[in-house]
């Protein structure tokens, strides 16, 4: 008798919503931790994974591009700025999610980063 330690693969949509909600989940635990990320309710916790998600693959690229030389010269640091930019610009249009400022928008976006990386590790 063998046993098989392989991973098994989720269908995509499984997986898909496999990985919104543990977006949503690492920007509830966010908005616990930092004084300056209030996010009203899981629904709302949600449409922002979602809209993140979308801003992530969308726009995140582009502006990663874009600023290649301040990105080159700063070793990759100037990431985490538009990662700040994105996490904030979610915020401004979404009601019932709201961000304070730059350094709320720069640690909430660290810490979802984090949380989500190491959830979907896991998955």
């Amino acid at each position: 008798m063998t046993i098989s330690l392989k991973k098994r693969k989720l269908p995509i949509m499984l997986k898909l919503i496999s990985k919104i909600l543990l977006v949503a989940l690492a920007l509830l635990v966010t908005a616990e931790i930092i004084p300056g990320v209030e996010i009203r309710g899981l629904y709302i916790a949600l449409i922002a994974a979602v809209i993140l998600g979308v801003l992530n693959l969308v726009v995140r690229p582009i502006l990663v591009l874009l600023t290649l030389p301040i990105n080159i010269l700063t070793l990759g640091l100037f990431t985490l700025v538009i990662n700040a930019a994105l996490f904030g610009f979610a915020a401004s249009f979404i009601e019932g999610f709201a961000v304070d400022g730059f350094i709320s928008a720069l640690v909430g976006s660290l810490i979802v980063s984090i949380v989500s990386t190491v959830g979907n590790r896991l998955v």
